[in-house]
């Protein structure tokens, strides 16, 4: 595990609480987690909180978590899911290659422990459709009713199953069905379905199997198998709790894992369903599942976000067990706590304005000046920024009647340029169309580095860009991906896609930075002076870098709203 996770320690839950007992009485040797996800999409924020807690808790308490993939289902899952989950996992510092397990390893196991329920009555082969399985299966106000196929013989059961695992017949024609009790108040304990035939390739197995285990079944044999002590997962699956130990207790495994349920993570103005993901994502609503928009771990990458923010989110939200909704805006200032401490600062102009420095000599060889990577960390160094006599501003910096309280550039006034001299503006000049072209400007040698000899002083102070070094960028301003807190809204809200942003992505395609980012790798993030914070993608556009934008310098987004 990277070391710097080590150090993102979450106060005491209860969970936490309940396993320091249960070391102290003797209960629990050594602690052994687990997060089990199924390879059947990208993994997203709500992933993130259940990877720093059973990581966590299995550091804290010295003991071990395992990744473990639960590829049980091979008509929905790829290579490419699981690529991807080992990738976020490296990334966020969790990921251990010697403790990386599947469920399909125990696949004969799982057959073997299903032959051993069906031999001692526990288990039975139904003929019923799905259907008809439905109907049976009752509601939550009334009894089911018991499969005519319930009554079936081990033999017959032994023979059935033995034909469907050896493919002798179609998807759909048989289940295996655990025998519990059709009139149990808990709809999951009604004979539910342990095998169903599927005749898929798998990723890994191949076309070595006809049949495969439903989740319910596999799940806790898995967490036995491998000695797991607790096995941590979210509140949905309380009701499968008597299921889980059902199948343990039926199969008599050595190890009895304690299921213990939590509260899922529900962010705010986004979705956290891995099947209305990849609709998004198969619907062409998004880029990809990387798109910066989309609250995958791999589209907060490309978005600028770092492993230590997403960590520090994590801690923040803590651990309970009362569904509640958090505020997008404590994902994004734990980002921008973290971006504020570590990213380098340099000058960026996102909608330029062309300014002439008229009194600058042309063949003036170009000033430079040191700035400083970060005000507040001498250490970080510092940086050459480059001045010539055209140089670019940002539009909103200049107004041609600005109003009193306007301290940035108009006709007649002084301002200073960040790092380098005091200008003033002395004319403009228009397009045909009446839009301002360019500002013409004078400038005064003896403010260089941004101070008066004579005392006098201005109050506002610019960045900008020379244009003879500028690094012309797209920059893309990211919004949030849904216009309503809650796009899932319950059965009255309609299509969640009906609350799509149509504002969450703009391009800004004529940016000029300064020459310092022109060879950054991807992935590097910087504050842009006054505007945000920003990350080097992977992608090019027309040839040119591309930063998405991270997270702003504030809140602004709630207060435009509100």
């Amino acid at each position: 595990m990277d070391d710097s996770s080590n150090q993102d320690t979450i106060s005491r839950d209860f969970i936490r609480n309940r396993i320091a007992e249960e070391i102290e009485t003797g209960k629990c040797r050594k602690v052994i987690t687990r997060f089990p996800p199924e390879p059947n999409g990208f993994l997203h924020i709500g992933h993130a909180k259940s990877i720093c807690l059973n990581f966590g808790i299995a550091a804290e308490f010295g003991g071990d978590c395992h990744l473990r993939f639960d590829d049980t289902n091979p008509s929905k899952e790829s290579k490419v899911y699981v690529d991807s989950i080992i990738e976020d996992l490296k990334w966020l510092g969790f990921y251990d290659a010697g403790k990386t397990y599947y469920a399909s390893d125990y696949f004969q196991q799982f057959y073997e422990y299903a032959l051993r329920l069906i031999r001692n009555g526990k288990a039975y082969v139904c003929s019923l459709s799905p259907e008809e399985m439905r109907e049976y299966r009752g509601t939550l106000t009334a009894p089911g009713k018991e499969s005519p196929y319930r009554t079936r013989s081990v033999e017959e059961n032994l023979d059935l199953f033995e034909k469907m695992k050896s493919g002798g017949f179609p998807d759909g024609a048989h289940v295996l069905r655990a025998k519990i009790d059709m009139s149990s108040p808990n709809l999951n304990m009604r004979d539910p379905v342990l095998y169903r035939i599927q005749h898929t390739s798998h990723h890994r197995t191949g076309d070595k199997w006809c049949i495969y285990p439903m989740y319910d079944y596999a799940h806790c044999l898995e967490d036995a198998i491998e000695g797991v002590t607790h096995s941590i997962c979210t509140l949905e699956f309380e009701d499968h709790r008597p299921l889980y130990d059902w199948v343990l207790d039926e199969v008599g495994t050595a190890c009895h894992p304690q299921q213990i349920e939590f509260a899922r993570l529900n962010l705010g103005y986004t979705v956290m369903s891995k099947r209305k993901l990849l609709e998004l994502v198969e619907g062409g609503d998004v880029n990809g599942w990387d798109d910066s928009r989309m609250p995958t771990i791999s589209g907060m990458r490309s978005r600028g976000y770092t492993p230590a923010s997403i960590r520090a989110f994590c801690k923040r939200i803590g651990v309970s067990k009362k569904e509640s909704r958090i505020d997008m805006l404590m994902l994004e200032e734990a980002v921008r706590d973290d971006l504020n401490e570590n990213a380098p600062r340099v000058m960026a102009v996102l909608n330029p304005l062309r300014v002439v420095i008229e009194n600058y000599p042309e063949e003036r060889l170009p000033d430079e000046f040191d700035a400083p990577n970060h005000p507040a960390k001498p250490e970080m160094g510092t940086r050459k920024v480059p001045f010539s006599k055209v140089i670019y501003i940002e539009r909103e910096d200049f107004m041609e009647d600005p109003p009193k309280k306007f301290f940035r550039l108009g006709p007649g006034r002084e301002v200073r340029l960040r790092y380098a001299y005091f200008i003033k503006c002395e004319s403009v000049e228009y397009e045909d169309s009446g839009e301002i072209k360019e500002l013409r400007c004078t400038y005064d040698p003896e403010t260089r580095g941004g101070s008066a000899p004579d005392g006098r002083k201005v109050k506002g102070t610019l960045h900008w860009v020379s244009e003879k070094h500028a690094v012309k960028a797209e920059v893309r301003i990211y919004d949030r991906l849904f216009n309503k807190e809650n796009p899932d809204g319950g059965k009255e809200a309609g299509d969640f896609k009906d609350s799509l942003n149509p504002e969450s992505l703009t391009s800004l395609e004529d940016c000029l930075l300064e020459p310092s980012v022109e060879n950054a790798a991807p992935g590097k993030r910087y504050q842009f002076e006054r505007q945000g914070y920003f990350c080097l993608d992977v992608e090019r556009s027309q040839g040119r870098p591309v930063f998405n934008r991270t997270a702003t310098l504030r809140d602004s987004w709630a207060k435009a709203k509100s």
